[in-house]
């Protein structure tokens, strides 16, 4: 590995002898110059990893060189170093993108912990990243091969994304193998949970279970329709993952506090049609077919978008049957123009006492990097697809719109209807041609796997998990783990198009174990 090469620019550089012989005993070259201008020419010259500038040197500032070298070399790290405590400079500095600021007098370990910050902190956080995953590693996996509940199950999850994304911005990829497999053994004991624990969730009044999607608003969103408090912005992110969340969250964090950070578990199947009318009816969808056959349509052939158009009626139900005699609005977001024409009418929002909006990005991405090779090179793992939900936020009127929550002291609870999953490997299953289109999940009459029987929980009675029968022999098969449906006519090339794709409908904690948090204006 070649030594990091260091500019230091003072006018009083032969005082600092000592420190420049101490860096060059710790492996960094170092070239002293005495002015400003002599530092921006060696800039113009060479190749530095690192700029020190005393901030009052003759003729040439610091900070007017300061402005030159980030012209010449906008990404070099240039530290300022200073005798004078005055704010206005501070803010001078930092308002020019320093990389630090040292105030005299400085000592040699000083120098040493800022050099090292700067140009080995990627190597160090690495080295203590990767040793901290090994010391977790044998716990996560004691507590996931013990039998445990759903809110340990959650904890496993939430654990194994912090790893996931501490992983992602380690520079030594040497445990991702690890990590993958942890994760995948880790998937495979969930799903074994869910199978033999939803029956009791869905016909146990009484048994320990998660909140459902059909309990999430009387659960985590009617308790804080107060008077007074203002309106509440219910915002559904569809098909939105917890890593997700995780990585947006910063960006977030500049308008709110996270006041409670939740996880809750969609139903089966997890996908829009089912778990999100829940949400918005408070019932399973076997109630809801029963109680509001109205506004239920059949899954079966290629209806599954037409099962969402009736949540705003559903929503207005589920606050009748609650007795909550509130204002409400309800908005889907499909476009950025379908955006920026709620943020136009953001006034009248605030007339409300409770504003729903369901962003259809994510949702819609996923569906788009299916289809589109080039959509699928730019996001060809979990990271790149964090990074382009994060690029959205950062960039779409869903931004904006949170802007103004917050400057009008709002309130906001951020979810999703279900997660998603990216698929390796396809199960074959036959069925009859109103067999429904979800690579996840199938439900119709004379559904059976061509193959093998593991990895797919296979419901004879759609009642016992909460589902509608739109026929005596209808049956529902879940995919688990990282598992698709695929039909033998055609396998190959099926396969072969949506092997590696983001999908959602099945068991996985990805698609089960989702965000659902609230928050208030800074």
């Amino acid at each position: 590995m070649s030594r990091y090469s260091i500019l230091w620019a003072d006018d009083e550089i032969d005082l600092l002898k000592p420190y420049i012989v101490f860096l060059e005993g710790k492996g960094y070259d170092v070239t002293p110059v005495p002015s400003g201008s002599d530092a921006i020419d060696e800039v113009k010259e060479k190749r530095f990893d690192i700029v020190f500038l005393d901030e009052m040197m003759a003729g040439m500032t610091g900070l007017e060189a300061l402005a030159e070298i980030k012209i010449l070399k906008p990404t070099l790290p240039v530290v300022m170093i200073t005798k004078s405590e005055e704010e206005h400079i501070m803010e001078e500095a930092i308002g020019s993108k320093i990389a630090d600021y040292l105030i005299k007098p400085i000592n040699p370990n000083q120098i040493l912990m800022t050099v090292k910050k700067l140009l080995d902190n990627k190597r160090l956080v690495s080295e203590k990243t990767n040793m901290s995953y090994q010391q977790d590693f044998r716990n996560l996996a004691m507590q996931y091969n013990d039998r445990i509940g759903h809110e340990e199950w959650a904890d496993i999850y939430k654990r194994l994304v912090y790893w996931d994304l501490e992983l992602d911005g380690s520079t030594d990829k040497s445990m991702e193998e690890v990590f993958e497999m942890q994760k995948a053994e880790a998937n495979s004991k969930f799903c074994q949970f869910v199978e033999e624990s939803y029956e009791d969730w869905i016909c146990e009044p009484s048994a320990d279970k998660p909140v459902l999607s059909h309990q999430l608003m009387n659960q985590h969103v009617f308790p804080k329709l107060k008077d007074g408090d203002g309106p509440l912005f219910f915002i559904l992110i569809d098909n939105f993952r917890y890593d997700q969340w995780r990585v947006i969250s910063k960006t977030i964090g500049e308008y709110f506090r996270v006041e409670n950070e939740e996880t809750y578990y969609s139903i089966l199947p997890t996908s829009t049609s089912y778990a999100r009318n829940a949400i918005f009816a408070g019932l399973t969808p076997l109630e809801i077919s029963k109680k509001y056959p109205d506004l239920w349509v059949t899954d079966e052939g290629d209806n599954e978008d037409g099962l969402n158009q009736n949540e705003k009626e559903l929503l207005k139900r589920q606050l009748a049957k609650r007795h909550k005699d509130v204002k409400f609005s309800y908005h889907k977001i499909i476009t950025n123009n379908h955006g920026k024409a709620l943020n136009d009418n953001f006034q009248n929002l605030l007339h409300d006492d409770l504003v729903c909006v369901v962003y259809n990005f994510v949702d819609m991405l996923s569906h788009a990097r299916t289809d589109s090779a080039m959509i699928k090179q730019l996001a060809p793992d979990e990271a790149a697809y964090r990074s382009i939900t994060k690029s959205w936020i950062e960039h779409s009127p869903f931004k904006d719109f949170l802007r103004m929550i917050a400057e009008n002291k709002g309130r906001v609870i951020i979810t999703t209807d279900h997660g998603m999953v990216r698929v390796k490997n396809a199960k074959k299953i036959v069925g009859d041609r109103n067999v429904n289109t979800n690579l996840r999940y199938k439900q119709g009459k004379n559904l059976n796997l061509a193959d093998k029987a593991d990895h797919v929980i296979e419901v004879r009675r759609p009642d016992n998990y909460g589902l509608p029968s739109p026929n005596v022999s209808t049956a529902y098969f879940f995919t688990t783990d990282d598992y698709f449906f695929a039909y033998p006519n055609n396998y190959n090339h099926y396969v072969s198009h949506y092997k590696d794709t983001f999908q959602h409908g099945g068991v996985s904690m990805e698609e089960v174990i989702i965000p659902c948090v609230y928050l208030k204006a800074k």
